[in-house]
């Protein structure tokens, strides 16, 4: 095969899920990849393959890791949940009850469920900073904690692309006296033993695949913008090349840098999806893990082109802006650029991943990985 051998396993049930894999590379959709589902808790799909670099050198194995990008902020919304599970934090109260300093410039009525919503108005930074600037934590977090809201808080969701983490991290920095890459790795990944991280050490830079652009990277020139999705997009912009450099993997930027593979997304999620427990270990409540479900918003999102989107805590709630329909009411979404994607369907306790290196240019996933999932739902009769 000329795109390099394909590993892992899929029970015998599923067999359609793996054939849509294996296809994505047939037909050239893919570098490298994988693909990760759980049902009831068990894992009975996990495949990967193809090459961790653009040159097809490196092999794609079974513990290669890649950034995801915005899938990272699951993590941290799954993180805020623990703690809120936990009675340490409190989404309807102001933010300002646990970071006084962000009361500053009218966001003293803000509320930790609008930064979990993408509703709180700091879609951006205004003044904007650069990318390097995220390197610098309290930098960040200070400006945001001391401007203005971009609109009304509470009235729309725009899409928090990289201001996400920062604030949502601060609020558990506030809360824990630690990082919430430390806070996540302690109380989470390295319970479920998963090979997960916000903050990647040095020592596991040589599991990492090279993020690939796939194609021209679409052009703001002649493109009408609102002031709130240029202070978004725009004044604020990261390049991919930098996803290799060891600032950016060592860094917590709780929005778009972690690392992991389908098999560590779809196993963490699995907590999600059935109730609070995964690999025999409880750490929500069935409750804790429901507080996901409840509902934010609905409408034009001002950051995403006015798509109409629903978001729950930290987590899309099914709407437009996916193309792919879950079956049931009770699930969860998000997605990374490029293509990254975790689907959590709470009734039938399942939990869909997909993590690769061949960026597509979307906002919610693509057929790569919805092909797949297709093929998972007509195997379970859904």
């Amino acid at each position: 095969m000329t795109y390099g051998s394909i590993g892992g396993f899929a029970h015998e049930k599923f067999s359609a899920a793996r054939e849509a894999f294996e296809a994505n590379f047939a037909n050239g959709e893919e570098i490298g990849a994988s693909f990760c589902a759980t049902v009831e808790g068990e894992t009975v799909i996990d495949l990967w393959g193809g090459y961790a670099d653009e040159t097809k050198t490196r092999p794609w194995k079974s513990d290669t890791i890649v950034n995801v990008y915005s899938t990272t902020k699951t993590m941290t919304a799954l993180t805020a949940l623990l703690l809120a599970d936990r009675g340490e934090l409190d989404f309807s109260l102001p933010v300002a009850k646990y970071w006084p300093e962000f009361a500053a410039n009218g966001k003293g009525g803000i509320t930790v469920a609008q930064l979990m919503s993408h509703t709180s108005g700091l879609s951006g930074w205004h003044p904007a900073v650069s990318g390097q600037d995220f390197y610098d934590w309290e930098k960040v977090t200070s400006m945001l904690a001391a401007q203005a809201p971009l609109w009304e808080p509470g009235t729309a969701s725009g899409y928090h692309v990289y201001t996400f983490g920062f604030l949502i991290g601060e609020v558990v920095r506030r809360i824990t006296g630690k990082s919430l890459g430390t806070v996540f790795r302690e109380e989470i990944a390295e319970p479920l033993g998963a090979d997960f991280s916000i903050g990647l050490p040095e020592t596991e830079d040589d599991r990492v695949a090279d993020l690939v652009p796939s194609g021209s990277v679409p052009s703001a020139a002649g493109v009408e913008m609102s002031d709130v999705q240029k202070i978004t997009w725009i004044d604020t912009q990261t390049e991919v090349a930098s996803t290799r450099t060891r600032a950016w993997r060592g860094t917590e930027i709780p929005s778009v840098n972690g690392h992991g593979n389908a098999r560590s997304i779809a196993e963490i999620h699995a907590l999600l999806a059935n109730g609070g427990v995964a690999k025999g270990k409880r750490l929500l409540s069935e409750a804790g893990c429901r507080k996901a479900l409840e509902q934010q918003i609905d409408g034009p999102d001002l950051v995403m082109r006015n798509m109409e989107v629903r978001f729950g805590l930290g987590f899309g709630l099914p709407s437009p802006i996916l193309t792919l329909a879950p079956p049931n009411p009770n699930s969860l979404f998000w997605a990374g650029g490029g293509g990254s994607f975790i689907l959590i369907d709470m009734d039938a306790r399942t939990t869909f991943a997909y993590a690769m290196n061949k960026m597509r240019f979307s906002f919610i996933g693509d057929e790569r990985s919805f092909r797949i999932i297709h093929a998972m739902w007509q195997a379970l009769g859904t």
